[in-house]
């Protein structure tokens, strides 16, 4: 009997834990901020409080010609205005995967890839994705108006894999350096590895720096990883989220103590088709990740939250989970001066909107 209380006291605890975590989601505002286009936005917040996403412009899952570019809202998500375009695209290809953040002396910086294209000959006007095309570094002065595009600074891949595509935020380590994460693939297609990238300039030029997941060992049961959100939780301490690439496409928590030099993973951090994902930490000092949930039925935005800077998670709540199919997510959120927090996130439609889109929903977490 002894055991049994034991048992059932620390079950309480643990429950009592992730009750303050799991508050009700409610959602204050939602729109549809951005049409016909597939955005997969990434989120920046500027020095001033401006919120600059950074998106793909066409309304395609990358099978067209198309930039990447930069909308500010001053309002909460309730409006946004085209800013520049950080990676203008060449004939017979596109910008599309981009990684963005703040350089040490607040300048924008976006490094984008994306592919080569040829016609399919098909009526449907779209194109072939040939191969990943090399990243380009891109920097902005004035809040992303106009950009200076460096096309030799980020690395070229490694034999026997595509370029690199960059991922998620680009955020500043223990030691001062920018960090930012890519993935690559094999060219036989058997095999995803994900990056940690380092610049000690300010952003200005890229070297590789370490591995986080390769297809072997402990990853080899997914045959590694690919898109990949980080957060650095002080000191020389990460987490990083990274979709599987294969067994279910769930995403797995990798950990680094050593300011990103070595990776553990730790386990699952989401269920299959639940994926990709972003981290940032809230006022209360906890982290909230937010994830594409990809089950049929609840297409949607769903988040997590951690207390204990990312060794366990809450379950999972569901933001939004009336999109019309698995072709959605990519959410990225920020919490606003209120205490709401604001998310954006891309959909191929909405039962009152059938097209491509970039939505905004602000929301909160209120006490049960």
């Amino acid at each position: 009997m002894r055991i049994l209380l034991l048992i059932a006291i620390y079950l309480f605890g643990q429950y009592n834990v992730f009750a303050g975590q799991a508050d009700t989601v409610v959602v204050l505002e939602r729109y549809i901020s951005i049409d016909n286009v597939c955005a997969w936005p990434n989120l920046t917040t500027l020095k001033d409080g401006t919120q600059i996403i950074t998106i793909f412009n066409k309304p395609s899952h990358g099978r067209m010609q198309g930039d990447v570019e930069c909308w500010a809202s001053t309002d909460r998500g309730r409006s946004w205005a085209k800013k520049g375009t950080p990676a203008p695209h060449e004939p017979s290809t596109n910008r599309m995967n981009v990684a963005a953040g703040l350089a040490g002396n607040d300048d924008m910086i976006v490094i984008a890839s994306g592919w080569s294209l040829k016609e399919s000959g098909k009526r449907d006007g779209l194109y072939d994705l040939i191969s990943v095309i090399r990243a380009w570094v891109s920097r902005s002065e004035d809040g992303g108006k106009i950009w200076k595009i460096d096309k030799n600074a980020f690395p070229v891949a490694e034999p026997g894999f595509t370029e690199y595509i960059p991922f998620g935020d680009i955020l500043k380590a223990g030691d001062g350096s920018l960090r930012v994460l890519a993935y690559n693939q094999s060219n036989d297609k058997v095999v995803n590895t994900v990056s940690m990238f380092r610049s000690t300039d300010d952003g200005s030029t890229w070297k590789w720096y370490s591995r986080i997941s390769d297809g072997k060992g402990a990853t080899a049961f997914a045959s590694g990883h690919n898109e990949t959100a980080f957060f650095h939780t002080g000191g020389g301490n990460w987490i990083a989220s990274a979709r599987r690439w294969k067994a279910g496409q769930a995403m797995d928590l990798f950990c680094s103590e050593d300011d990103g030099k070595t990776w553990k993973m730790t386990g699952p951090l989401t269920g299959d088709n639940q994926h990709p994902g972003h981290i940032t930490r809230l006022h209360n000092g906890d982290l909230l990740l937010t994830f594409g949930n990809r089950k049929t039925g609840s297409n949607g935005v769903a988040v997590k939250v951690s207390k204990d800077n990312g060794k366990t998670w809450s379950g999972t709540q569901l933001i939004i989970s009336d999109l019309a199919s698995f072709d959605c997510g990519y959410p990225a959120s920020v919490q606003l001066d209120d205490g709401s927090i604001m998310t954006v996130y891309y959909a191929n439609a909405v039962p009152a909107h059938q097209r491509y889109h970039m939505g905004t929903v602000v929301w909160r977490f209120q006490k049960l």
